[in-house]
């Protein structure tokens, strides 16, 4: 089980839509691993890198695990920034809160969640993004009746 939450830490690289092609560098300063409880977490200056492009930061990064010692659930937690390169594109974005469910590839960004697409500069502001790949849906949310936010370029003719 513990060499399979090694293996998922690794995995966490997935959540930014990388390709096994290049090698992923995990660091923090601790790891903890809970079997029957069937979870797995780094803690402190957690860092994944993957290629040239792929980072996450985090002060911890929790995975979920079924009882089939599946991951189901990927949780950087506080401070949580990343840099992806997905479908050509780059992406930056932050929030205290990024989850990721591989199964709905979906992604979760919480409090103070920012999504910013470097290319076209478009950029996303609100309490909650959530991301939803396979169906190409985004939904932004804010609370306490405060507007999302969005930031584009629109070309004149």
């Amino acid at each position: 089980m513990v060499l399979q939450i090694i293996r998922a830490f690794v995995a966490v690289a997935m959540i930014y839509g990388f390709s096994y092609a290049n090698q992923v560098e995990v660091s923090a300063d601790s790891f903890y691993a809970d079997e029957k409880a069937g979870l797995g977490e780094l803690v402190g200056n957690v860092l994944i890198k993957k290629g040239k492009n792929d980072r996450l930061n985090a002060k911890r990064v929790k995975i979920y695990f079924d009882k089939k010692r599946q991951p189901y659930k990927y949780e950087a937690i506080s401070e949580a920034k990343f840099t992806i390169l997905l479908n050509d594109k780059t992406y930056n974005g932050s929030g205290d809160v990024l989850t990721y469910e591989p199964k709905n590839q979906t992604y979760i960004l919480k409090g103070n969640a920012f999504l910013h697409e470097i290319d076209s500069d478009k950029k996303i502001f609100g309490d909650e993004i959530i991301v939803e790949q396979l169906k190409g849906i985004y939904n932004v949310k804010s609370k306490d009746k405060e507007p999302v936010k969005f930031i584009f370029q629109v070309e004149d003719k």
